[in-house]
């Protein structure tokens, strides 16, 4: 198996789309949909840029993956996102028939792949998704956490400079 690609190789490739989120001022998210070891579909964060609430780097991935495969189920696909899925993307997950997540840093805030729910494993639905965290968690939180601490900077200093003026 010396051609098949680890997690570690497949969530730094969505690392990479996560730094090029940032590089136009969306939160650093990244996603990558595989099929038998091979990349199908890449994504990032969109929400800021196209003012839409639903352009998460998983949605867009799934979309794509599914437009490519020309199927809307993604059987025997697995999803590698840098941070965890929210509520809305853990149903596309579902909806989508993706067999695997495979995230990096958990969410404790909207997480629903096991942080703060497990939507994707619901014992009323009809698709389980098999859930694999932590894959490089420190460098996908870190690139997070330095985002939004350069935000919250940001901020700060347009606040300033409106009470200077």
């Amino acid at each position: 198996m010396s051609d098949c690609y680890s997690h570690e190789y497949w969530m730094q490739q969505a690392l990479l789309l996560a730094d090029e989120a940032q590089k136009i001022g969306e939160i650093p998210v990244g996603a990558i949909v595989v099929k038998d070891n091979k990349l199908i579909a890449s994504a990032f964060n969109l929400s800021i840029t196209d003012n839409d609430p639903s352009a998460h780097a998983e949605m867009l991935a799934i979309r794509r993956a599914g437009q490519i495969l020309e199927n809307y189920r993604l059987v025997g696909c697995r999803l590698y996102v840098t941070l965890e899925p929210c509520f809305m993307c853990a149903g596309l997950l579902v909806h989508s028939r993706i067999e695997e997540v495979i995230f990096g840093a958990s969410d404790y805030k909207t997480g629903s792949c096991g942080s703060i729910m497990n939507l994707a494993n619901h014992e009323l639905l009809n698709h389980k998704v098999k859930i694999t965290s932590g894959i490089l968690a420190q460098a996908c939180g870190d690139k997070l956490s330095a985002f939004f601490r350069m935000r919250r900077k940001q901020i700060k200093e347009a606040k300033k400079k409106l009470k200077e003026n």
